[in-house]
């Protein structure tokens, strides 16, 4: 076996952060996802000389994770969702700011998508992969990412009751209090 390279090391500690988002995201719990993380940097540490230096790293530990999840979804059979939230609920502090009762829609919202289209807006939103990258790591068609991409956006806003633009961002009276109001 060849030593792992210094550069390897250190682009997959860099990695972790977005692995653990997407993880989360897949598992919609946070324990399972460390588990998922780890199980993924096990397997990319153990298979480092299958990564070809100069392609995308991020990418490939991204398909390790979710063909790991995929296959622990198999051996389990059934997932137990927390449909009702009434789990999460007990687990959740109520938030201080409007920010992070936005963040829960948010949270609640894309739960509610179908995991493919789930699984798209998170790649392409949230971890900044390309379609094409996207489409390599869920193994599909660039179209089909960009698809299930499109129907994740029209469905969340449906979800959240968002109708323009102007729903996004700080609300009339937080821009009174913060100072930002255009003049």
């Amino acid at each position: 076996m060849a030593a792992v390279s210094q550069g390897f090391k250190t682009d997959l500690l860099g990695a972790i952060p977005s692995l653990r988002a997407f993880a989360v995201s897949l598992t919609q719990n946070a324990d399972k996802a460390d588990d998922l993380v780890q199980e993924t940097l096990v397997k990319a540490w153990d298979k480092h000389e299958s990564f070809q230096p100069g392609t995308n790293l991020k990418a490939w530990l991204f398909t390790i994770l979710r063909n790991e999840f995929y296959s622990q979804m198999r051996k389990r059979g059934r997932e137990v969702q927390d449909s009702d939230g009434i789990m999460t609920a007990r687990l959740a502090v109520h938030p201080a700011q409007h920010g992070q009762l936005d963040l829960k829609d948010f949270r609640g919202a894309l739960e509610q998508l179908p995991e493919d289209q789930r699984e798209a807006i998170i790649l392409i939103g949230a971890s900044g992969f390309s379609y094409e990258e996207a489409a390599e790591i869920c193994g599909c068609a660039v179209g089909t990412i960009k698809s299930r991409v499109s129907r994740a956006r029209t469905r969340l806003q449906e979800i959240l009751k968002i109708s323009g633009e102007d729903e996004y961002g700080p609300d009339a009276i937080s821009t009174q209090v913060t100072g930002t109001a255009a003049h």
